[in-house]
C-alpha cells in the first residue's frame, strides 16, 4: 500500500533491450505499466521509466554498441518480482498479450498467488500478491 508519506522509490531494477521502444509498448499493454518518461531519438531509448500502479517501477534503454555506455546489462537477462492485488486478471491480460508463460497461475506455500513469464526480449517477469516480509525497525 502507498501512503502519501510513504517514500519516493529508491530501487529501480534497470535493463537494457534490442528494440526498447517495443518492450515499453509490451511492458504496458501486457503488465499495465504506465510509461512516466522517455528519451531517446527514433528506435533508440536513451532512458525510459515506467511506474508499477502500486509504486516503484522499472527503467530501461536501449543496448548500445558504443562501448562507453558503463552498463553491460545484457537484453534479456533481468529477472524481476511485481506485487499484484490481482494476479488473476492480470495473468490472462499478459497471455493475451502475448506473454510467455513460465511458471501459470498458483498459491504458494508462502501464502502468495502468483506467476511467471517472459517477455519478447527474454526478460523473466514474476507476479504476486506477497509483498515481503515488513521492515524491522531499529
Amino acid at each position: 500500500m502507498t501512503t502519501s508519506d510513504a517514500p519516493p522509490p529508491t530501487v529501480w531494477p534497470a535493463f537494457r533491450a534490442r528494440d526498447a521502444r517495443a518492450l515499453i509498448r509490451f511492458l504496458v499493454d501486457a503488465f499495465g505499466f504506465e510509461e512516466t518518461a522517455v528519451y531517446g531519438e527514433g528506435d533508440a531509448v536513451a532512458h525510459a521509466e515506467l511506474s508499477w500502479p502500486l509504486g516503484g517501477g522499472v527503467m530501461l534503454g536501449s543496448v548500445r554498441d558504443d562501448g562507453a555506455q558503463g552498463w553491460h546489462v545484457q537484453p534479456g537477462s533481468t529477472g524481476c518480482y511485481v506485487v499484484t492485488d490481482d494476479p488473476d486478471a492480470l495473468f490472462a491480460r499478459a497471455v493475451a498479450a502475448g506473454a510467455e508463460v513460465l511458471r501459470p497461475l498458483e498459491d504458494t506455500d508462502h501464502g502468495s498467488r502468483e506467476f511467471a513469464v517472459r517477455d519478447p526480449e527474454g526478460n523473466l517477469w514474476s507476479f504476486g500478491t506477497y509483498r515481503g516480509e515488513p521492515r524491522r525497525v531499529s
